[in-house]
């Protein structure tokens, strides 16, 4: 385990604003930016009617033509969050790190609770797929090789897009695959707090309507799930609900992996790091010899 990986470690168990701040300052020195060698980026591209409705396009520095496309969908509790201002290091760094990899990398907003609730961030999620579908190639990436990944909050709409019976179909169609970490899948067993009543409501006889579950399991696109070790109890109920999905659905578990050593932010935080444990599993994910975007 790596010596800032130790430094996780103390900041304790509890998900807290504090722990936040100390994992965010550990790794913004370390995480790779969007220099002008690394990424050409394209800011605020609106891909809907709301003011939230915007992207950032990181397109490899060097150029590219029919690039795998990697759009990153981040957390907040459903109430806030962004996709990163130019000088933020967060989320910028995934942006960077995908281009490194000779990939498309899009990071994107979306509208919030209380103001907009389920299944607005889903739909946000569409919006900007469809966006990217009609306007990807001039920034040399392919509609075709378009992968989502959604984390917290984020894996939420994500796994929304996934399972909702408006979207799902549509999902099928357009995507290779998605990378759900930390995720908010199963509003019956998620913690009823503030953040997911802002977003959910509170009347529980119609959780089982807002449930992701069911829909993973059920899906053609190809998952791959991640969990912290030090996530708290409730992603892990949550992600052992989605697995147990898949497996009852398919036979088989999803691609899964246990990030040891990690809390709730670290994960995203230290993508493009030289510690990033996150990333490599992601490329192989991707374009490994059995990844979703190999040459067959």
């Amino acid at each position: 385990m790596g010596e800032l990986l130790d430094q996780v470690r103390g900041f304790g168990l509890e998900f807290s604003p504090q722990q936040i701040e100390k994992t965010f300052a550990l790794y913004a020195p370390h995480i790779v930016r969007p220099t002008p060698d690394v990424a050409k980026v394209t800011r605020d591209v609106q891909y809907g009617p709301d003011e939230r409705n915007r992207l950032d396009i990181f397109a490899p520095a060097g150029g590219a033509s029919g690039a795998p496309v990697l759009v990153y969908v981040h957390g907040g509790g459903f109430v806030q969050g962004d996709k990163g201002a130019p000088d933020a290091p967060f989320y910028n760094n995934v942006g960077a790190w995908a281009a490194k990899q000779g990939w498309v990398g899009i990071t994107m907003t979306y509208r919030l609770a209380p103001a907009h609730t389920w299944p607005a961030g889903s739909r946000d999620v569409a919006a900007a797929v469809h966006w990217i579908r009609d306007n990807i190639a001039a920034h040399g990436g392919d509609r075709d090789k378009l992968v989502l990944m959604g984390h917290s909050a984020g894996g939420a709409h994500v796994s929304g897009y996934l399972a909702h019976p408006d979207l799902r179909d549509e999902a099928s169609e357009y995507l290779k695959g998605a990378v759900l970490v930390s995720g908010i899948y199963d509003v019956q067993h998620s913690d009823q707090n503030k953040f997911a009543i802002a977003y959910y409501g509170d009347d529980e006889t119609v959780y089982p309507s807002q449930s992701h579950v069911p829909g993973l399991g059920e899906t053609d696109v190809p998952l791959m799930l991640a969990l912290a070790e030090f996530d708290p109890a409730e992603f892990h109920r949550l992600a052992a609900h989605a697995v147990m999905a898949c497996a009852n659905e398919k036979g088989a578990w999803p691609p899964f992996h246990w990030l040891a050593g990690h809390n709730h932010l670290s994960p995203i935080a230290q993508i493009g790091c030289g510690e990033d444990t996150l990333g490599p599993l992601i490329v192989d994910q991707l374009t490994g010899p059995r990844g979703w975007l190999a040459a067959r």
